[in-house]
């Protein structure tokens, strides 16, 4: 099943999300129903419900994670499947790392939270590059492995970035623009 928003923000409240991961959250949906609308009008099938309703839950569990320790990703898709939110588990569980995509074959509501995710520092819209240099700088710092893999897993973004915007008749850097446009 696929939540609704009102579910989605109950959730949230539910789980005690903190108020700048909710604004983090609410900012990734913006983002994500431009692009996901974006590709729906370009003849990308694409549920836009979907894609929002994952955003929204992507960092479900990461108020309860950061005291934890644990993997967030994946406590949120447990949290997903406990509530039979099982259409957005793996968008939630693959917000961090895609496991599961094509860069060059069927579009993802997966794809965009992911991609969405990567755009938004706080609930500031940036660059994938901007993006990159704050997580290697807040997790990776002396650590030269974590720092190869953080970098990776930002290569694959762009490749997600490229195959999305090909659909798109707007460009990343138009995209804090129009999300405030369309507030």
């Amino acid at each position: 099943m696929i939540p609704t928003e009102k579910q989605c923000h109950a959730l949230m409240d539910q789980y005690q999300m903190l108020d700048n991961i909710r604004e983090h959250s609410i900012v990734v949906a913006d983002i994500v129903r431009t692009i996901s609308t974006g590709l729906v009008h370009s003849g990308v099938q694409i549920s836009v419900q979907k894609a929002v309703a994952g955003a929204l839950l992507h960092d479900i569990a990461k108020t309860q994670c950061i005291q934890t320790g644990d993997n967030h990703a994946t406590v949120g898709r447990e949290i997903c499947l406990q509530h039979q939110f099982d259409e957005i588990a793996d968008i939630v569980g693959e917000h961090i790392w895609l496991i599961d995509y094509s860069l060059d074959g069927v579009y993802s509501e997966k794809e965009v939270v992911y991609y969405a995710d990567k755009r938004v520092l706080h609930t500031s819209v940036v660059s994938i590059a901007e993006r990159m240099h704050d997580i290697v700088n807040r997790y990776a710092r002396e650590n030269q492995r974590l720092n190869r893999l953080i970098r990776e897993n930002f290569r694959i973004c762009e490749g997600v970035e490229k195959k999305l915007f090909s659909r798109l008749n707007f460009r990343p850097e138009d995209v804090a623009r129009m999300i405030l446009i369309s507030k």
